[in-house]
């Protein structure tokens, strides 16, 4: 291999954005993956939504998710015209959507956090759900929206940072790096996702499995992103433009086992269906599993550890902190302001 300024180690959305980014800096950039994009990017719904996924015990996320989200209208334009790919970006909101008396109790007292901390939701009733969304089942006892959230294709994406990649100059090979030993770089970037302690071993980062559906129906079945809280269990329905529907996801502590299961598959339409009812006569088009990559305190690791650079961990949030993760990555490549610091490498 030729010697290179940047070697980035994974093909991820991650490490995809971060090569991209540091090529059109002006570096010299090679990326190393056997097959990019084709792991947790692959099995993503794209959900750019740090408001309808907060949670009560990661503001630091949201704050991150927050300033990743304001970046992506940019970033994805600037990916398009770099690429000629189109990437579905879509900003139509999430509707979150509670099927019980139980289900909406929780979904209040989420609206009533989500407000204290200053986020633009909306409480709407079963009818104002179905107004918004009439594929909605009528038993949908009500909902929030959070008009801020955006959704994207992480297939496009990839593909679309790829070619945008190697159109700056820079170099995929397709090969899986086992060492860091004696690569041809002046900075080795980690961005292998859950594989990543395998290269830094005591990296605290874990295989978290989620299986995930695609349905094929016809184009504007959905016209926004649906969450839902079906008796106590979440499920979200994901539109494309082309007429398919991302149906996820699972999450299981399974290790790196990426087997489609019947339960898996069940659990998904069971709980779509509630929600969504006419999903029964889409075509089932496709199953896959993917593995996130968790941290203990849910936060991902980016910036320099031991002798090279790491952007890894980020768990459900990938997609949505790329764009922000590159930013911070190559900032610190060029010795600029840290822009991530609640994710130093350093509290491990």
């Amino acid at each position: 291999m030729n010697a290179s300024d940047v070697f980035v180690i994974g093909g991820g959305i991650a490490g995809l954005s971060i090569a991209w980014r540091a090529a059109t800096r002006g570096l010299t950039v090679t990326l190393a993956d056997p097959d990019p994009g084709g792991q947790a990017t692959h099995a993503s719904a794209g959900m750019l939504a740090p408001v309808s996924e907060v949670t009560y015990t990661e503001e630091p996320l949201l704050r991150l998710g927050l300033a990743s989200l304001e970046r992506w209208p940019g970033f994805a334009g600037e990916l398009e015209a770099s690429s000629g790919i189109p990437v579905d970006l879509r900003g139509d909101g999430t509707i979150e959507v509670a099927y019980d008396a139980d289900d909406l109790a929780q979904l209040d007292e989420l609206a009533a956090f989500e407000e204290k901390l200053g986020l633009r939701v909306e409480r709407l009733t079963g009818r104002q759900c179905r107004q918004a969304e009439p594929m909605l089942s009528p038993n949908v006892r009500g909902g929030l929206l959070a008009r801020d959230d955006l959704w994207v294709n992480p297939r496009r994406v990839a593909r679309a940072l790829q070619k945008a990649f190697q159109n700056a100059g820079g170099r995929i090979v397709r090969e899986r790096v086992t060492a860091l030993d004696d690569l041809p770089a002046d900075h080795v970037v980690v961005a292998a996702g859950a594989w990543s302690p395998s290269l830094l071993p005591g990296l605290p980062i874990r295989a978290v499995k989620g299986q995930i559906l695609r349905l094929r129906g016809p184009r504007g079945f959905l016209g926004t992103c649906v969450r839902g809280t079906v008796r106590g269990s979440e499920v979200y329905l994901v539109p494309r433009d082309d007429g398919e529907i991302v149906v996820g996801a699972t999450m299981e502590e399974l290790g790196f086992d990426t087997r489609v299961t019947a339960g898996g598959v069940y659990e998904l339409l069971r709980d779509a269906r509630e929600i969504v009812p006419g999903i029964t006569e889409l075509e089932l088009a496709e199953t896959f599993a993917g593995l996130r990559p968790g941290t203990p305190d849910n936060l991902p690791y980016v910036g320099r550890h031991r002798d090279v650079w790491v952007a890894a961990g980020h768990h459900r949030a990938g997609v949505l902190l790329a764009p922000l993760t590159a930013d911070a990555v190559v900032a610190g490549l060029f010795g600029e302001a840290d822009l991530m610091p609640e994710c130093s490498p350093a509290r491990i």
